[in-house]
């Protein structure tokens, strides 16, 4: 007759959860204490492991031990031990909340860009609206001959030759009306 061997220490350690995870199956709330007791500490440092803040860590740890609680009637031993099961849950909850975290972020970040871009947009317009009618007050100071001679070269986008032919004027006239019109702009406008 052939001597058969005891199951070691680890292989009944693995049989007592799957029991256990059977019981759990069939609402035995000791059996889920039990099964806690055994798997908590386990499946923390897991989650521990990929999500680093133990904060959250211990939120993951409840998620994946209510989840055994309510689907403890889909564990098959026979595809695998109970920790194992147990343990690939968590890792799934723990991978789950890392993408969930990077998604939330990403959507922040790109949610206060939009924001900071419309802020920005406004922003600009108003200050755009404010020097345009700043420029107006100034080139309405200015001499008819010199608000003329500007608004063609940098408004109209002539060259001052063209202006002086437009205008029949001579260039160097032309010239001295828009340095001179340019010179009470800039005063004007409070630029050095």
């Amino acid at each position: 007759m052939e001597a058969r061997e005891a199951p070691g220490p680890a292989k009944r350690a693995d049989a007592d959860l799957d029991a256990l995870l059977t019981l759990v199956a069939r609402g035995d709330q000791g059996a889920f204490e039990a099964l806690y007791e055994r798997l908590a500490r386990p499946a923390y440092g897991l989650i521990r492991k990929v999500l680093r803040d133990p904060a959250q860590s211990e939120e993951v740890v409840q998620e994946v031990l209510l989840e055994v609680w309510r689907t403890a009637s889909r564990f098959d031993p026979a595809k695998g031990g109970a920790a194992t099961w147990v343990l690939t849950i968590a890792h799934r909850r723990a991978v789950d909340r890392v993408r969930s975290e990077a998604a939330a972020a990403g959507r922040e970040q790109r949610t206060s860009q939009a924001a900071g871009a419309a802020r920005d947009d406004v922003a600009d317009s108003v200050e755009a609206t404010l020097d345009a009618e700043l420029l107006r007050r100034c080139l309405a100071g200015l001499s008819d001959v010199q608000r003329e001679s500007i608004t063609l070269a940098y408004y109209g986008g002539y060259t001052y030759p063209e202006v002086a032919k437009l205008l029949e004027v001579a260039l160097g006239t032309i010239k001295s009306r828009i340095r001179d019109g340019l010179n009470r702009l800039r005063d004007c406008l409070g630029v050095s």
